[in-house]
């Protein structure tokens, strides 16, 4: 079964904040942007060109199903798509560790459904974010590792922090 992401009845309406942040209440529901609590925001968006940008909600939205069961897939929180360029957004409020790895392995596996289900020649710019309110600086990740996952994802590049910038 196709599963459609860019046209998700989950979409939110396209926004120009120079600066919004990016939550998950982690109560078994959709993540959102917001502007008006930045308590609540996992990832800060700057926005400084005032572009227009999409948020839309995946995990708990775009429902996506292992092959053969009715097990539902382990998928990122969110994207974000503007101009020609979609970043991946996985969002995470742990304090301990092994929130990483699953993190990477959430943005990979939403990749892999994407690429088999979209037709992704049209975007220019991929990106992939593990966000975590508790370790919001940049976590450093080898070259290795970086270089795996930008070619199982066919072209993603990953960040592991809470600042997104939109360029």
């Amino acid at each position: 079964m196709s599963v459609t992401f860019f046209e998700s009845v989950c979409k939110e309406a396209s926004r120009t904040d120079n600066l919004f942040g990016l939550c998950d209440d982690q109560h078994g529901t959709k993540a959102y942007s917001d502007t008006s609590d930045d308590r609540k925001w996992i990832a800060t968006v700057n926005n400084d060109l005032s572009l227009e940008v999409t948020f839309t909600p995946i995990d708990h939205c775009i429902i996506v199903m292992k092959a053969g069961t009715k097990d539902k897939e382990s998928t990122c929180d969110g994207m974000l798509t503007f101009r020609n360029s979609l970043y991946l957004v996985e969002l995470k409020n742990q304090a301990t560790g092994g929130w990483l790895p699953d993190a990477i392995e959430q943005l990979s596996n939403t990749i892999k459904r994407m690429n088999a289900n979209q037709d992704m020649t049209l975007i220019k710019y991929k990106k992939a974010y593990a966000c975590n309110k508790r370790h919001p600086n940049f976590t450093v990740l080898d070259g290795e590792r970086r270089k795996k996952f930008f070619q199982e994802t066919n072209g993603f590049r990953i960040d592991a922090q809470t600042e997104i910038a939109i360029k």
